[in-house]
């Protein structure tokens, strides 16, 4: 009898997606609206990294979105019957800052294509490159990691397995908080043109999806731990920055992002609800470290 990862692993076998390229403006219009989500003063210049997440958006017909809001299709969907997503994770490659109001040209490819089994049962990771160019010449590199199961709505979904919890804070170390509210959250969706219903439809995801609550977007852990070197170090350029997201955290319990900014200011950083293990982990690199 075949296993559920071998039924995935024929499901994307030969999958193997045509690139995308897309162009489009950093329009500044983007950067206000994020900064006044986080409360803070407006970007001047230069993007922050992984603001670029706010640009080139695709946007899909509503007909061509599932009950979950999620498309149905896309260029880099695997062939998955019921068919879930979540982003574990990435990094990021900063190689030349990008000017807000530029034009970039966006390059889009799958890279890697892996069926795996673990404690959360069979899934396909799928890794996407983004090469991001102005002028002709590759500025930002990222690579996500996607993870997609075959999951029947309705289906409870089980937390990862436990991490080390996190402490209170320690003098000396980045530290900032954010209440995520439902409003924040579905101003967030709105921002990234995310129809996901996880994060804005209660119903949706305590009785279908199986979570306690609404979930906190993946990216959203990301940029704020961006946040703490960009507050508390604006001089220091970061070249390189990669991440994983851990674990779910929910809407109307406080999330709580600190850092460790290392003797060369290269250091860690964590994303989580107090007295509970992390919900995303980051390391930093300082430009020219």
């Amino acid at each position: 009898m075949a296993s559920v990862e071998d039924d995935l692993s024929a499901c994307v076998e030969g999958w193997r997606p045509a690139p995308v390229e897309t162009t489009g403006r950093l329009d500044p219009w983007p950067v206000e609206a994020f900064a006044a989500l986080l409360d803070q003063p407006a970007p001047v210049g230069e993007l922050p990294p992984l603001w670029h997440w706010l640009h080139l958006l695709d946007h899909p017909g509503q007909r061509e979105l599932g009950d979950d809001g999620h498309p149905v299709a896309g260029a880099f969907l695997p062939p998955i019957p019921d068919r879930r997503r979540m982003f574990a994770g990435g990094r990021l490659t900063v190689r030349s800052p990008l000017p807000i109001g530029e034009e970039v040209v966006r390059r889009s490819s799958v890279v890697e294509v892996a069926p795996k089994s673990g404690r959360s049962g069979a899934m396909v990771f799928v890794t996407v490159r983004h090469e991001l160019l102005r002028d002709g010449e590759v500025a930002v590199v990222e690579e996500q990691d996607l993870a997609y199961r075959s999951q029947v709505a309705g289906t409870a979904r089980g937390l990862p397995a436990e991490l080390p919890v996190v402490g209170e804070h320690t003098p000396g170390r980045w530290h900032l908080r954010l209440d995520p509210t439902p409003a924040l959250l579905f101003r967030f969706s709105a921002l990234t043109y995310n129809a996901h219903r996880i994060h804005y439809d209660a119903p949706y995801v305590t009785e279908v999806e199986g979570y306690p609550g609404l979930v906190v977007h993946g990216p959203l852990l990301a940029l704020l731990m961006l946040e703490l070197p960009r507050r508390h170090a604006p001089d220091v350029g970061i070249e390189r920055f990669e991440f994983r997201l851990r674990r779910p955290a929910f809407a109307g319990v406080p999330v709580v992002v600190d850092g460790d900014p290392g003797s060369d200011r290269d250091g860690e950083l964590t994303a989580a609800v107090p007295g509970q293990p992390p919900s995303a982990t980051g390391r930093f690199a300082e430009a020219g470290r």
